[in-house]
């Protein structure tokens, strides 16, 4: 069965630092890593088609995703970045669409979990952004925490015409209480328009000692509350290599998803993120 990856990363540090990159731990991902990096090891997993996602808030970088995307088969669509506060957000974003390789634009992303501020997606001039990002036809991926989870249900409820897409789950520290993120995200879930990226979750397990079983309650969130209709899968590919490798991380979801239905098998594989993201 062909899959589909919804999640993973590139960047070329000849080209930009990434800003996010702090701290000796992160030394093994302190590299460039390239779509061709990530070819065989699609190839290998019968991952057929992935969404490109940012890293740092630079349009340039969704600029050179783009490019990336219309020279590579693999890569069918890119979760890119604009600045939401701007004024000019609308234009920005009709610049980027009305590029030849436009098309494979498919979702806004922010680092939300890094803004101090846990009600940052509450700002009035985020949420004109945001409605900007729904207008112009795109998806908009929340990387949030727990913290931010009671924001990003209120944002949500208020922009009903835009679909979001929660990465990882929203980053619970696997081996800690479900709460209060089980409830909330069942409350975001609640939603119509909230999809989730059924990633990341080996990297926020103890990196070296965790296993599937660890995982599994919080992909029992996950699964009950979305439904396979509005979960896919990701690989979060390179990050994830910190703490499993790329096969590792698809064997693991195959794993945690082992007692769904073929159709739900599926649509966590292939047809969540192929109809979400207009792939």
């Amino acid at each position: 069965m062909s899959r589909v990856d919804a999640h993973h990363h590139i960047w070329d540090l000849s080209v930009r630092e990434q800003s996010w990159m702090v701290g000796p731990e992160l030394d093994p991902i302190r590299r460039t890593f390239s779509i061709d990096d990530l070819a065989p090891l699609a190839a290998a997993a019968d991952v057929t088609s992935t969404v490109l996602v940012q890293t740092v808030g630079v349009v340039d970088e969704t600029v050179e995703f783009l490019e990336v995307a219309a020279g590579n088969d693999l890569v069918a669509g890119v979760v890119g970045w604009v600045d939401l506060t701007a004024d000019d957000v609308a234009t920005a974003l009709d610049g980027l669409i009305a590029r030849p390789d436009g098309s494979y634009l498919k979702g806004i992303r922010h680092q939300v979990h890094d803004e101090p501020d846990v009600d940052w997606l509450l700002r009035p001039d985020v949420q004109r952004g945001l409605s900007a990002v729904a207008d112009a036809g795109l998806v908009y991926d929340l990387l949030t925490k727990t913290p931010h989870l009671p924001a990003a249900i209120q944002t949500a409820r208020n922009l009903p015409q835009l679909t979001f897409v929660v990465d990882h789950i929203s980053k619970p520290a696997v081996g800690e209480p479900l709460e209060p993120w089980a409830t909330q995200l069942r409350e975001l879930a609640a939603l119509p328009n909230v999809t989730c990226k059924l990633s990341g979750m080996v990297t926020e397990a103890p990196w070296t000692t965790w296993k599937p079983a660890d995982l599994q309650p919080y992909a029992d969130v996950v699964l009950n509350a979305f439904g396979p209709d509005r979960v896919m899968f990701g690989s979060d590919w390179p990050v994830c290599l910190l703490a499993a490798s790329y096969a590792e991380v698809v064997e693991t979801a195959e794993t945690l998803t082992t007692n769904l239905s073929p159709t739900e098998h599926e649509a966590i594989f292939t047809t969540t993120a192929t109809r979400t993201y207009n792939l």
